[in-house]
């Protein structure tokens, strides 16, 4: 027998065992990855939908776009481009203010109108594999918040 096949037959598996070893942290690696690229994503589109509901209140009309519409702009934006794994839709809360009056509508040109958009953003797995190696800070949810200032037309 040479000494190199001798010492092949002593690390028959050792390559499974190492595999074993490394299967765990590549797989929170993995969904870490894709948890955060979803957070992205959908920070991405409340801030949109925020943009989408502030011009829409900003624009010189007659009569004035109410709160209610503006907030409908934001749900018909942010409703079909959000990724969620939870059952049911989680609908994102707008908040309008106009900073110069005090009002929720543009009153007159200069005016600032803020359109804030928040959103509770649900993990999909991240919380509960960290929650499996201890007590951890992440919660199961995180609130995502945009703001948009622009100003009236």
């Amino acid at each position: 027998m040479t000494p190199t096949t001798a010492g092949k037959k002593g690390e028959k598996g050792a390559s499974a065992v190492e595999f074993a070893l490394v299967l765990p942290l590549l797989v929170i690696f993995v969904f870490g990855i894709i948890e955060f690229g979803l957070l992205l994503y959908n920070k991405q589109v409340i801030t949109n939908a925020s943009r989408e509901g502030a011009r829409a209140g900003i624009v010189s009309q007659t009569p004035r776009v109410t709160v209610a519409e503006m907030q409908t702009v934001v749900q018909n934006y942010a409703v079909p481009h959000l990724v969620t794994f939870t059952g049911g839709v989680v609908l994102p809360t707008t908040t309008v203010q106009n900073n110069t009056s005090g009002g929720n509508q543009c009153v007159s040109f200069s005016d600032n109108l803020t359109v804030t958009v928040t959103y509770p953003y649900t993990f999909l797995a991240l919380s509960n594999l960290m929650n499996l190696l201890g007590p951890s800070t992440l919660g199961p949810s995180l609130t995502l918040t945009a703001q948009t200032v622009m100003r009236c037309e």
